[in-house]
């Protein structure tokens, strides 16, 4: 018999140890800070569904990305809301699109200390809120494929160190990476929303980012929450045509999909805890149902052990603050 040769409960028995014999560990150099960039001046604007996130205008982004650099983090994502919309989103790309602008303040403000990431969709650009181009009613794959490109191309001029498409056309990968070779910008790398879900947790981004859907649902493009080799195609064929890094979005209710991406795949894997998930646990924390501090520790840990590089998560900073103690 094993025991009581065998006593698992001696390396558990001080905070020392069982730091000592941890197997999953947590840096802010896993983490990825997104934020959200709007038009204005002064503004550093509260998101209501989202505690402690905030709209930055042009003039604000570099200050708070300064902070963010302070913490450790080494990158933020932005997403950027436009003056006006229309059918086409043509607010997502141009010199002077809001991100282009965005990407280029914060190079001012913090030079190489942050690596740079920009989404790369239309819903926060187009007047109906879906991710393409609609045509009879329908999200056109194929027309939306130059635009994701035009729109990586403008964030890539300004300065931006990774496109991250999210949108989930078929072949945004391939077009996207010909476009900035072609431009002589093969540089820039591509992280891939490769399996991202039509979930329920996007609900607080949505508001965030004013990018609801007018009509219908997203569920033509974004995958069935039931599928798990699906996600598998997905990454291989996102790899296939020229992604660098590759994405599961959400993070917690997949982190099966998490696993069986690290156990198949050598490329870098990220995974997004989105607003759903921060926001769920930031409630529960006001109501006294939660411990906040634990329940952000827990979550952010069960991603790494799953097998996620690098987490994009709305507690990067209190994480890398309570890390950092």
């Amino acid at each position: 018999m094993t025991f009581p040769t065998t006593r698992l409960r001696r390396l558990r028995k001080s905070e020392l140890l069982r730091s000592f014999v941890q197997e999953t560990r947590l840096s802010p150099k896993n983490f990825i800070y997104p934020l959200f960039v709007c038009p204005g001046s002064g503004v550093q604007r509260e998101i209501a569904s989202m505690p402690g996130n905030y709209h930055f205008s042009v003039d604000k982004i570099g200050e708070e990305c300064r902070d963010v650099a302070a913490h450790g983090i080494p990158a933020v994502l932005l997403f950027g809301i436009p003056e006006s919309k229309d059918e086409k989103g043509s607010g997502a790309y141009g010199d002077d699109s809001i991100v282009a602008q965005a990407v280029r303040a914060i190079r001012g403000a913090v030079g190489d200390k942050l690596l740079i990431l920009c989404d790369v969709c239309l819903c926060e650009y187009t007047s109906h809120g879906h991710c393409g181009v609609v045509q009879n009613g329908d999200v056109d794959n194929d027309a939306t494929l130059a635009l994701l490109a035009e729109a990586s191309l403008s964030y890539a001029r300004a300065g931006a160190d990774i496109v991250a498409p999210s949108d989930m056309m078929d072949g945004r990968v391939r077009a996207i990476r010909r476009a900035l070779d072609e431009s002589s910008l093969s540089h820039v790398s591509i992280l891939s929303y490769a399996a991202k879900y039509a979930s329920v947790f996007y609900g607080p981004f949505r508001e965030a980012a004013d990018s609801a859907p007018q009509f219908g649902d997203r569920r033509s493009y974004q995958m069935d929450p039931a599928n798990v080799r699906e996600a598998l195609r997905e990454i291989a064929l996102d790899i296939e045509e020229g992604a660098d890094m590759v994405m599961v979005k959400p993070a917690m209710p997949y982190l099966d999909v998490i696993c069986r991406a690290r156990q198949e795949f050598n490329h870098p894997l990220a995974a997004y805890q989105v607003s759903g998930e921060y926001s769920m646990i930031v409630a529960a924390a006001q109501r006294g149902w939660l411990d906040r501090e634990r329940a952000m520790m827990e979550s952010l840990t069960a991603i790494r052990r799953a097998g996620a590089d690098v987490i994009l998560t709305y507690f990067a900073k209190d994480a890398s603050r309570l890390l950092a103690c």
